[in-house]
């Protein structure tokens, strides 16, 4: 009889595995975890008929060579759990593999009969060709005590029986739970495809980022910042809690088309022009601007922020001024108009005539993308482990997927941070390729709702496994409307949610710190903007802002909740201006955020904690303790009546505590 179809590869295989979470697009890409982080995976997993099931979820180190699993444990309705620790950087695969579990059947059965007062001979039969194929995969002392239980269980059949009830007991005792667990018999076992997760480093996770522009860290009014300028500045950055000292394009600026003040066509005599209009006779993106020193004295200065507990990121911006030398040595990896002129950058209607995107559709692509390759690699030998990329959605997806492969490969600790303010699906593609973190829209996520609906969406979607959201309440490219008024209340409110609802943030740094607020007429954009000029800062200057800057990021690194973003809960509260939050952590930290939306009225209302989160019971009482300004208060069950006036403080930070 001839088949239309084949048969399956394991007709005996009785096990469905399905729904494998977390998979990123039918396991295409890979989710992202840190050092030391637990990855929890679910399945559905179900078989025919009534035998039990056995699960387990499998896991290994790319340079391991086994695998190492752990117990999947059913949870609800054919869903199962199970979980791994990742320990090391790289790649780590994952699977689940199930099957007909003969053994726990087996088990249940003669639980049923004996509990029925049925007399068994069978079934203890069966129990001896069980015990003796375990103990073949047993070792030490497991192999003797499963030897014995063996010779139990022919005892209890044979014609005296004399040792019956020991083996029935056995059958039903922990140990052969604990037997039939280590030493699972694995017949036609049904294993789904392997899966990926990517383990960064810790700072991948949990990171503080300040944005300066390094010409502006001169002290003297007038005069050109150096690398050793921003190395006196330091010690101020580091004690406000910052760890990653992130700053713009720091090599030779092109004359072509220099802009001036507010991105006027035309620059005035000794202008210094935009640092993203990369390209001089005198280098490119590897080069350094010679009024920023050297590139000696750009190591010391990465060296210098080590010794603070920070690190330096660069910017990549993949563009070049007319001057740079690429347009002499590679005319081709630009566009070419039909007149002969190459296309300068335009976001219409905005015209950037000192720039020249890349062409990616080059017929040179592959020495185009070899030599952005090297860049970054050239950067790395120079010290940098983290690397801000300048827009990168208009670059080519398939040469971020290989190029932050290859650069990982010799330089596992590389962090890549997409500023890309555009399409949803598309800044998530940019993370589902590699990038370690990403900018976000928080900066237009101003009401309760929104912002709710925004965070629910990074964390409690597929989107928390794979996108790990880096939230900025400004940039240098971007004054937001509600701060343009330059109230105070409204700039420690946006800084505060920035800084409590994810792990990773940043600000730019002293002109959100000052209060700069000066917008471009009509624009989201800062008038006399540090892009076209250099700024100067008093920089012994501290504020209520600095003050609470300083307290939260030291408040941030002491409490463990901090340390994620997906670990958050919205709490119910009664006022459509308060917003309530709340962060736990495995260790027992609890911490609850409170904001007043509204920076001009003093608001009130009742928040409900979830007392399960927090363990405890309605008749109990736990302290809340705020880690800003110290005040303490008694509560009482789950929900409790709060009040903040913003021209005081429009936030609380409390910390829960058991008295």
């Amino acid at each position: 009889m001839k088949n239309h179809f084949p048969f399956p590869l394991d007709g005996q295989c009785r096990a469905v595995v399905e729904r494998v979470s977390p998979e990123i697009d039918g396991g295409r890409y890979a989710i992202k975890a840190v050092v030391g982080e637990t990855i929890t995976i679910e399945a559905d997993i179900i078989i025919d008929g009534h035998d039990k099931l056995a699960a387990r979820l499998l896991f290994k180190h790319e340079t391991d060579q086994n695998w190492t699993e752990t117990v999947m444990l059913l949870a609800e309705n054919d869903r199962w759990v199970g979980h791994f620790q990742v320990e090391k950087q790289g790649f780590y695969t994952y699977t689940v593999e199930a099957w007909a579990d003969h053994i726990a059947s087996w088990r249940h059965e003669v639980d049923a009969k004996a509990r029925d007062g049925q007399r068994l001979k069978v079934e203890l039969m069966q129990g001896e060709i069980f015990l003796n194929a375990m103990a073949k995969r047993a070792k030490g002392d497991d192999k003797k005590m499963i030897q014995e239980a063996a010779k139990a269980m022919k005892s209890a059949y044979g014609q005296a029986e004399e040792r019956y009830d020991e083996a029935i007991h056995i059958a039903l005792s922990q140990d052969m739970a604990e037997w039939l667990t280590k030493y699972p018999e694995r017949q036609s076992p049904f294993r789904y495809q392997e899966l990926k997760v990517y383990v960064d480093r810790q700072k991948a996770g949990f990171s503080t980022w300040y944005s300066m522009f390094p010409r502006s860290a001169a002290r003297e009014i007038g005069k050109h910042g150096t690398f050793k300028d921003v190395e006196q500045l330091l010690p101020r950055i580091a004690e406000m809690g910052f760890d990653v000292l992130y700053l713009p394009p720091i090599h030779p600026i092109g004359k072509t088309h220099r802009k001036g003040k507010n991105n006027s066509v035309a620059s005035q005599e000794g202008e210094p022009g935009v640092p993203y209009g990369i390209g001089s006779e005198e280098g490119g993106h590897d080069a350094i601007h010679p009024e920023l020193g050297t590139l000696e004295d750009f190591k010391h200065l990465v060296e210098a922020c080590k010794h603070y507990g920070m690190e330096m990121a660069m910017d990549l911006a993949i563009q070049c001024s007319p001057d740079h030398p690429w347009v002499k040595q590679h005319p081709d990896w630009f566009k070419i108009l039909p007149d002969g002129t190459i296309k300068y950058a335009e976001n219409p209607p905005k015209k950037y005539q000192d720039i020249y995107p890349v062409n990616f559709e080059t017929a040179d692509w592959q020495n185009l993308w070899q030599e952005l390759k090297k860049l970054i690699l050239t950067w790395a030998e120079w010290g940098v482990r983290i690397i801000r990329v300048d827009n990168p959605h208009t670059k080519s997806f398939g040469f971020w997927e290989w190029v932050i492969a290859e650069v990982k490969a010799d330089y596992p600790d590389m962090i890549f941070l997409s500023e890309a303010f555009t399409k949803p699906k598309v800044m998530q593609q940019l993370a589902k390729l590699g990038y370690t973190q990403s900018y976000t829209y928080y900066v237009w996520r101003t009401h309760k709702g929104e912002i709710i609906q925004y965070m629910e969406e990074l964390t409690k979607g597929e989107m928390k496994y794979y996108f790990r959201p880096n939230f900025w309440p400004n940039t240098h490219d971007i004054n937001p409307y509600m701060l343009q008024g330059r109230h105070e209340p409204l700039f420690l409110i946006r800084y505060f949610m920035a800084a409590t609802l994810v792990s990773n943030y940043g600000i730019f740094g002293p002109t959100y710190e000052y209060l700069y607020h000066e917008p471009y007429p009509n624009k989201e954009e800062y008038g006399f903007s540090e892009k076209y000029e250099i700024k100067w800062w008093n920089w012994e200057h501290r504020n209520k802002m600095t003050y609470i800057i300083t307290q939260i990021n030291r408040i941030r690194k002491e409490n463990t909740a901090f340390h994620s973003t997906n670990n958050i809960e919205f709490c119910e509260i009664n006022n459509d201006q308060l917003l309530a939050y709340l962060k736990t952590a495995s260790d027992g930290n609890r911490i609850l955020c409170i904001v007043n939306l509204d920076g001009y009225n003093r608001q009130s209302g009742m928040v409900k904690v979830p007392l399960g989160k927090i363990h405890k019971g309605d008749w109990e009482s736990y302290r809340v303790h705020d880690l800003v300004t110290g005040a303490t208060f008694t509560w009482k069950g789950d929900t409790n009546y709060v009040e903040l006036d913003p021209y005081i403080l429009p936030f609380h930070l409390f910390r829960i505590e058991d008295i």
